[in-house]
Formats: C-alpha cells, structure tokens, sequence
C-alpha cells in the first residue's frame, strides 16, 4: 500500500508503514531522493525566519539540513546526535521517544557546537513533525545550550501535527487505517 502526495511541487509514493494494529503511517524517507530534498530545502528557506544557524535531529534530517546550509550560504549547521562521539569534549543531552522509535533515544550535542550556538538565533529544522517529542527534545537541548529558538520547521506534519500553528511544513501528512484509508482526525 502506498500514499501519492505532492511534496514541494513533487509528486511522491509513500509506503504505508504499520506502527500498532490500528495505525499506519506513510513513510517519508528524503535519503537517496536528491530532487526531493534540493526542492523542499529551497520551500523551507523561503518561509524561515531570520536566523543564525539551523539544528537538526539525527539521522533522517541530516540531508535537508546540509541542503538548507548549502543553499543559504551557511558555512556551519548543527546535528544533534544519538550517541556521543569521540570527538566530543563534553556533551549535553536530553532523551526523546517519537513514533518511528521503539524504544527512548538521546539527542547529543558537543559543548564546542554548544558555545557557538549560546546566545544565537537557532532555527530547528526536521523532516517531519508527528507527536512532536523530538521537536520539544530539540528545544531543550537549544535552550540548554544558552540558544534562542526563533522557528520550528519540517517538510511534512504528520495526523494531528498539521494543526499546530508553531511550525512551518510544506504540506500535512495523513495517518492510515490497516485497510490504506485515511484516519479521520479527531
């Protein structure tokens, strides 16, 4: 079973994914999808804020967070880590739980990233918002590294998500029945 939607000015296939015997969500993966990720990159940009740096959850983000870079000029971007690195000095964490993850992840910064982004204006930046856990997960990890959050944005707001007005997406992302049906929203 498969979703069409129109991302970005693309038309795309998402395959249904079971998450319970009830629900069902489409899968929106942009790795291997240059076209795909160059478009959506260039729509975000044109509804961002004004910002110093741009942040993003590891791992599936990481390729809109470098386009996002590339294509303002940015010289430097953030990713905030699932697991300490070895070249970490130091880290601040916080740990999330969202709805494509069984089980509880960290999010990791490095206290260098953590310097430069005290006292910036940080843009958070993810491919798709749905219980919004890695959203919040992301702010704490921003405010405890003395940042300033002046936007919220991903490519698609997945069920109930689409109704928040404190982030920016391209588009809503339906939930599933088993059977492939949209989930009426309560």
């Amino acid at each position: 079973m498969t979703y069409e939607m129109d991302i970005a000015g693309l038309k795309r296939e998402l395959p249904l994914c079971k998450v319970t015997d009830d629900l069902y969500i489409g899968a929106f993966v942009m790795f291997g999808d240059v076209e795909l990720t160059v478009h959506c990159a260039a729509e975000l940009l044109k509804r961002a804020p004004e910002y110093d740096y741009i942040i993003a959850p590891e791992a599936k983000a990481i390729p809109l967070l470098y386009e996002m870079a590339r294509q303002s000029g940015a010289e430097k971007y953030f990713l905030a880590r699932k697991v300490p690195k070895a070249y970490m000095t130091g880290v601040f964490e916080v740990s999330v739980k969202s709805i494509t993850t069984m089980s509880v992840q960290r999010l990791i910064i490095d206290t260098a990233d953590a310097e430069l982004i005290k006292g910036k204006r940080m843009l958070i930046v993810d491919d798709v918002i749905s219980t919004g856990e890695s959203l919040r997960a992301m702010e704490k990890l921003v405010t405890a590294a003395g940042g300033i959050i002046v936007g919220r944005m991903a490519v698609l707001a997945e069920g109930d998500a689409a109704d928040r007005d404190d982030i920016i997406t391209l588009a809503p992302l339906p939930v599933f029945n088993p059977d492939g049906t949209v989930k009426e929203r309560k």
